[in-house]
């Protein structure tokens, strides 16, 4: 499903695409209005994370465009501004829901699953990758059909390989999709979390492909 993220402080949207792509969102980011404003024109969006402070034209305005124009994708408003009646004017220009910054990236990802449910778009709640089961809405993994206790870092490591079944990921870069770092530090603890999921399950569970990094297969 399509999301676009309009965001102009790049270190911001450069986490916040990494955890949803994490989370298996097919991500387009903007960092002008102008851009911004045609992308939710002509683009074909499940919903749209917005940013009120963009450069060469503001998300309020561009949000009443998109309403006038009988534009109704779901938008979550992005604004470092706080008061109520910023919040009123967000809500008034047609947002579906607002989340101040700073914010904390579990909670921008609960606003959005919980938008999409409203707008009626259906998600995959259940993966399925090599012997694992990755149940979205419960954040719960099996393996072999049982119950895996996982902590919420091996839970999303799992999950990002799942997600992209098939597919090899370095140390480093399973690093960068969970952590949001990708040094020495973050790599060793990747490699240690790879060892203790295949304590609780089996040393095949996640398989290595020597020189390259770790997947799980397409089929079981």
């Amino acid at each position: 499903m399509r999301i676009l993220l309009a965001e102009d402080d790049r270190s911001i949207g450069a986490h916040v695409a990494e955890v949803l792509r994490s989370e298996g969102y097919d991500l387009s980011i903007l960092t002008d209005g102008p851009d911004v404003l045609e992308a939710g024109e002509y683009g074909d969006f499940s919903a749209i994370i917005l940013d009120l402070g963009l450069p060469g034209l503001d998300g309020l305005s561009i949000l009443r465009r998109w309403r006038k124009k009988n534009i109704n994708t779901p938008v979550l408003v992005l604004t470092a501004r706080s008061s109520w009646m910023e919040r009123v004017d967000g809500f008034d220009a047609g947002a579906d829901d607002y989340l101040p910054k700073p914010f904390r990236t579990e909670e921008l990802l609960a606003r959005l699953r919980a938008l999409l449910r409203r707008a009626g778009v259906q998600t995959q709640a259940v993966r399925s990758g090599g012997r694992f089961q990755v149940d979205d809405a419960a954040r719960s993994v099996t393996f072999d059909g049982a119950f895996l206790d996982v902590s919420p870092l091996e839970f999303r490591l799992i999950h990002l390989l799942v997600q992209n079944k098939g597919r090899v990921f370095s140390a480093y870069e399973i690093a960068s999709q969970i952590q949001g770092r990708d040094d020495d530090a973050s790599k060793n603890a990747v490699e240690a979390m790879v060892a203790r999921i295949r304590k609780k399950t089996d040393t095949g569970a996640i398989e290595t492909r020597r020189g390259f990094g770790y997947f799980v297969p397409d089929e079981g």
